[in-house]
């Protein structure tokens, strides 16, 4: 323990018990006044005291200081001969034992209650940190593949072009340039996405949220992925009503961007993606649906582990979607959110769904 936990214990150890018997004597005085032949009472509002004292304390020591301090109070306050101490009166043992015997049972359930408490929190942390090892380590897998395959390709390329410059036709070239600059888009995009999860907070794995508008935040992805890929076809469907959210602008639409990439490249079609939107009274949900080839069964069961994926195609083998969809999944987990995908008929659908409040 910290010696700064340790002194706000002490203080409130302190606090606590002479705050609780001071308004326990004040709430006594009141009742002797006003309901004197009934003044057996008084013990009951001193034992309330204890109760509460034992709860937000620590320890044993302070509960029982407090209740020896009470059946003192009992004695020399409220009982006859008055502002005398007198442990000879018949029933005062009986007075003190249960008090005493209040305030240890009180103490011992109190403080099994911090201590379970105290375990699933460690417990808790404990799972927490095991999860984003799990994602470092996810995510370093994957960028060892998804970045250095692309770079790979860039040097080889612009080392035949400068070898054999003079040997190449003008198609040869243009080849040779268009492919170093889809490889350096998609080092690009890898770096956007390794950027964005840097806005997620490191100790609390959360995000910074403000409302935002889901259709401007649908309309931003787009725009940037016909930017990216302009004969790229979307279908964007959104509900008419006006839908706010509290996220993270950026990392959303860093997200869709991402999903909306992977159908278009992985999918091996060159049918029009689809993009929806749907909100009940506690979530929205955003789709990405393609009509492809669809994904491997067993590549479902872990797709947003940060593994890179392998195709058939060139374009797959070159460039993995795994890196992509655990940061995806990062995104989604910071905003309390959840992700996943599923095959349908023609294709395969990603999703993740955000909740209305913060």
């Amino acid at each position: 323990m910290s010696p700064t936990v340790k002194s706000s214990s002490a203080v409130r150890n302190l606090f606590v018990p002479l705050t609780g018997l001071s308004i326990a004597t004040f709430f006594a005085f009141l009742f002797i006044y006003y309901v004197q032949e009934n003044s057996g009472n008084i013990a009951l509002i001193y034992i309330l005291a204890l109760i509460i004292i034992v709860r937000y304390t620590d320890g044993y020591l302070p509960g029982i200081i407090s209740s020896i301090i009470a059946v003192v109070c009992v004695n020399y306050l409220f009982t006859y001969p008055y502002f005398e101490l007198n442990f000879t009166l018949s029933g005062y043992p009986v007075t003190f034992i249960e008090m005493l015997g209040v305030t240890l049972l009180t103490c011992a359930m109190t403080t099994s209650m911090k201590q379970q408490a105290q375990m699933i929190a460690e417990k808790d942390k404990l799972l927490s940190e095991t999860e984003k090892e799990k994602m470092r380590a996810n995510l370093l897998r994957a960028i060892s593949h998804d970045l250095r395959t692309p770079l790979t390709g860039i040097i080889g390329a612009s080392s035949s072009y400068l070898d054999n410059s003079t040997l190449l036709t003008e198609d040869e070239k243009r080849a040779i340039v268009t492919h170093i600059h889809e490889d350096a888009n998609w080092l690009l995009n890898m770096v956007e996405n390794l950027l964005s999860v840097t806005r997620i907070h490191n100790q609390s794995s959360t995000v910074k949220k403000t409302d935002e508008s889901v259709e401007e935040i649908v309309s931003a992805a787009i725009i940037r992925l016909k930017k990216r890929l302009p004969d790229a076809t979307v279908h964007v469907s959104v509900p008419d009503e006006l839908l706010i959210l509290p996220m993270d602008a950026i990392l959303i639409e860093q997200v869709l961007l991402n999903l909306l990439e992977n159908a278009i490249v992985h999918s091996q079609s060159k049918k029009p993606i689809l993009c929806y939107v749907d909100d009940d009274e506690q979530n929205v949900s955003f789709h990405v649906k393609d009509f492809g080839i669809g994904i491997d069964p067993e590549r479902l069961k872990n797709i947003f582990d940060g593994n890179s994926y392998i195709g058939n195609s060139e374009s797959d083998s070159n460039k993995g979607m795994g890196i992509g969809l655990s940061i995806c999944k990062t995104i989604i987990t910071a905003h309390k959110g959840s992700i996943d995908a599923k095959n349908h008929e023609q294709g395969a659908e990603f999703y993740f769904t955000l909740p209305k409040e913060a």
